[in-house]
């Protein structure tokens, strides 16, 4: 993933990247360097499944580590606002599409975007549809696979 010069995120979002990179800084560096250093005592490196799996761990665990330190680096605050009643950056939109359940959701940035956890990314189908809109507003949202159009209900 290429990070851009400005990470919008939440402070909320920052907070969970720092956390994560401490933990990864913090105990899975130096668990995963003691791992490789036992599986070097086991001798020939070639056929060390130990080994391998571990330096395998490692790559993913410092790349994951690049990626949140550019992150925490670059970021701009998404403030939580509804201003003027209208869905923007940070705010958090319930909308019911036509004798569906109503779904709510909060307009983040791609780097803490996860839509199973209530939060998608402003560069979403559904996120750039959303901004700009206010509650009352029937919106279209266009799917590669698929439109539907929803009601906005509150905007927070």
């Amino acid at each position: 993933m290429s990070i851009p010069n400005e990470v919008p995120i939440t402070p909320e979002g920052l907070e969970a990247v720092q956390r994560e990179l401490d933990e990864l800084i913090s105990n899975r560096r130096p668990s995963i360097v003691a791992k490789i250093k036992a599986a070097r005592e086991l001798g020939d490196l070639s056929e060390n499944f130990e080994y391998h799996a571990a330096k395998n761990e490692q790559g993913m665990m410092e790349a994951r580590v690049k990626e949140l330190e550019a992150i925490v680096k670059n970021h701009v605050l998404i403030e939580s606002r509804a201003a003027n009643g209208v869905v923007g950056m940070g705010s958090t939109v319930r909308f019911a599409e036509d004798g569906e359940d109503e779904e709510t959701y909060r307009i983040v940035g791609p780097a803490e975007a996860d839509p199973k956890a209530g939060r998608v990314s402003h560069e979403s189908a559904l996120g750039k549809a959303l901004i700009g809109h206010k509650v009352g507003d029937k919106v279209l949202i266009k799917t590669p696979s698929a439109s539907y159009t929803v009601r906005i209900t509150a905007i927070e």
